[in-house]
């Protein structure tokens, strides 16, 4: 394992979910939504995205994995675990740490289409444009980030570096 450089400071973090909170207000006003985490990584970038968002909200939890304690997609996603409550006839966003290749939440998002919300829009911290290899539609960005293996803020190495407040890279 290399030494971590910070990516982006945690104050840089706060401003720009703000940002997008700001966003998720104004094109959902006056509506309920239902927040859909992906765990775990995107469960820091949920609690504070939600904090920040006006409109009144359902947090709901799923968990789906390609990574399997690598720094190298696996190709075969799993679903840990499943959604509790119905999101039929609800306007969802799908809450993402990170979209690499969009393998996962292209999976996921075909998945959640089969239990007829009314809308579904996808939110995601960081985004890898670079590695995308199947086309999914995000509709709300944090960061546009280089292609390098990110840690802190709720990603993580083999379940390490979570709780790291910035997102780092590991330099090798």
């Amino acid at each position: 394992m290399g030494d971590l450089k910070v990516l982006i400071k945690e104050e840089e973090l706060q401003e720009r979910i703000k940002k997008v909170a700001e966003q998720i207000t104004k094109d959902y006003e006056n509506k309920e939504i239902v927040l859909i985490c992906i765990l775990k990584g995107s469960t820091f970038f949920t609690v504070d995205l939600a904090k920040r968002i006006d409109n009144p909200l359902k947090i709901e939890f799923i968990q789906v994995s390609s990574y399997h304690d690598s720094t190298e997609s696996s190709g075969n996603v799993v679903m840990k675990l499943d959604l509790k409550e119905s999101i039929e006839g609800k306007d969802i966003i799908v809450v993402e740490d990170i979209i690499d290749t969009g393998r996962t939440l292209s999976y996921l998002l075909d998945y959640l289409k089969g239990k007829n919300p009314a809308s579904i829009k996808l939110c995601t911290l960081l985004d890898k444009p670079e590695r995308r290899m199947y086309d999914v539609q995000v509709d709300y960005v944090g960061f546009e980030i280089p292609d390098k293996f990110v840690v802190g803020y709720g990603l993580d190495f083999g379940e390490l570096y979570r709780n790291l407040p910035y997102v780092a890279y590991i330099e090798s």
